[in-house]
């Protein structure tokens, strides 16, 4: 069965500045391979070389892939102000028997590997409280719904695969929804989780702690790749280090400011609060 894969590197990855005022998430560097590189690889070890990548934010960066793993773009020009619906409305006519990935994920192992039969989604164990997209499963690991939120849960993350009954009946859904604009707004998989007794059935791939590493933030970065303490490749923070007099592993808790059309985000430095500002630094 032949199958392809789409790769979603669309969005500007807000949580994680500074960094990503510099590149996009999917193509920083982790544990000495950029991110979207080692998934790459792990697709093409798996047979599976028709693979597309949703573009936007910074897209000329990952122009360079198209030589060095074959792979084709999409571009999504409405990526700052819509969700990732409208990253996937734009490879409905790409959808078969179909990986569905995010560009900024880390897999262990290689997670493209396994004979999948029907459509599934990687999970994740939340072990207490968490916001995450919770799924109901049964005896078979069958999803049955999905719940925003819950505790010890399995969860959504990672990548989904579609089989083709499934990817035929989803484009219809998603064609139909995105004339609202309000769905233009939504994740793909609230489509799926408003639609769920009506697609065909979708199974959890149970993934361990450490096979699956998803990073919402330069600190939890710092946490699995220990590198970044020192170093963290970013122009910016070696800029506030040089003006505060400081190393950058004084550097922590970095949050985007809401600042429309400025470069801005708050951080702290040796426990103290700041905010950066189109290159000025200012104490909060």
């Amino acid at each position: 069965m032949k199958r392809n894969a789409i790769i979603i590197a669309a969005g500007t990855s807000s949580r994680f500045v500074p960094l990503s005022f510099e590149k996009p998430k999917g193509l920083i560097e982790v544990k000495g391979e950029v991110l979207i590189e080692r998934q790459l690889r792990h697709l093409h070890e798996a047979g599976i070389d028709d693979i597309t990548i949703v573009v936007g934010y910074m897209a000329e960066k990952f122009a360079y892939l198209a030589d060095k793993y074959g792979v084709k773009f999409v571009q999504n020009e409405d990526y700052s102000r819509y969700n990732n619906t409208s990253s996937m409305i734009r490879v409905l006519d790409r959808l078969s028997n179909t990986y569905i990935c995010c560009s900024d994920q880390y897999y262990e192992k290689n997670p493209f590997l396994q004979d999948l039969q029907e459509s599934a989604y990687a999970a994740l164990y939340a072990k207490g409280e968490t916001k995450e997209y919770c799924l109901d499963l049964d005896d078979i690991g069958q999803i049955q719904n999905v719940h925003i939120g819950g505790s010890d849960d399995w969860y959504m993350a990672g990548y989904a695969y579609f089989s083709e009954d499934f990817s035929k009946a989803y484009a219809k859904i998603l064609k139909e929804e995105y004339q609202d604009e309000k769905m233009r707004q939504m994740y793909w998989e609230d489509i799926y989780i408003k639609h769920i007794n009506d697609l065909p059935v979708m199974c959890a791939i149970k993934f361990a702690d450490g096979d699956l590493v998803e990073f919402d933030s330069l600190d939890e970065l710092r946490e699995f790749d220990v590198s970044y303490v020192e170093d963290t490749h970013s122009s910016l923070v070696k800029y506030i280090c040089y003006q505060l007099h400081c190393n950058q592993s004084d550097l922590s808790a970095f949050k985007k400011a809401i600042i429309p059309d400025v470069l801005a985000f708050y951080f702290q430095c040796k426990k103290e609060n700041y905010l950066f500002k189109n290159g000025e630094i200012t104490k909060c």
